[in-house]
């Protein structure tokens, strides 16, 4: 994890899954994370079953394995079943937990929220209603950084639900936030632009 010291922002990229296309069916998301100079850093993996993603596509539950080039693991996130009110916890894969994301309850905007291992509030994330691809990220009421889903084309955005996002993390965040804050990416493309139809 230590790549994400030095870190100030990343791109995160969504592959596309062609039997997705072809099939209609919900495949396992793969992410690749790169840094501000288009470098690959992590790539990221999702584990679920087959059945969870044909019947609960975006309410089932899963992990995301985020890992090093050579395959090491980082950290994941876990995300259980729910109907509503998503979250995914974050953590390595020793057992260390460093917090939680959590969606909460808006009408018109996306909104998630960021907790520390204690269960105390670390970030505030959400958009503005004519604006929902930027979400805005808040540390104690303060405009601190921003997730943005870039657009990946006609064709891209028409017949996949892979998308784009770029993160420009706070000033002075550690470690464990940004694995927090990239967390928060995985979970917002999850809950809010995969496709649910």
């Amino acid at each position: 994890m230590e790549k994400l010291r030095t870190m100030e922002m990343a791109t995160v990229k969504q592959k596309v899954e062609w039997i997705e296309v072809f099939s209609g069916f919900e495949g396992k998301n793969r992410y690749s994370v790169k840094d501000s100079y288009d470098n690959d850093v992590y790539f990221a993996a999702e584990k679920s079953s087959f059945l969870a993603r044909l019947f609960l596509q975006f309410m089932r539950p899963l992990e995301v394995h985020v890992m090093n080039l050579d395959g090491a693991g980082v950290f994941k996130i876990v995300k259980p079943f729910r109907f509503f009110f998503h979250e995914g916890r974050v953590g390595d894969f020793n057992g260390k937990y460093y917090g939680k994301i959590k969606r909460q309850w808006s009408l018109v905007k996306k909104k998630l929220t960021v907790e520390d291992e204690n269960g105390g509030e670390l970030y505030r994330i959400e958009s503005e209603i004519l604006h929902p691809w930027t979400l805005k990220v808040y540390k104690n009421g303060i405009e601190a950084g921003e997730i943005l889903k870039k657009w990946s084309g006609a064709g891209k955005e028409m017949f996949t639900d892979a998308d784009n996002f770029t993160i420009k993390f706070p000033a002075n965040a550690s470690i464990e936030e940004k694995a927090l804050l990239l967390g928060a990416v995985f979970m917002a493309d999850l809950v809010y632009f995969e496709r649910k139809d």
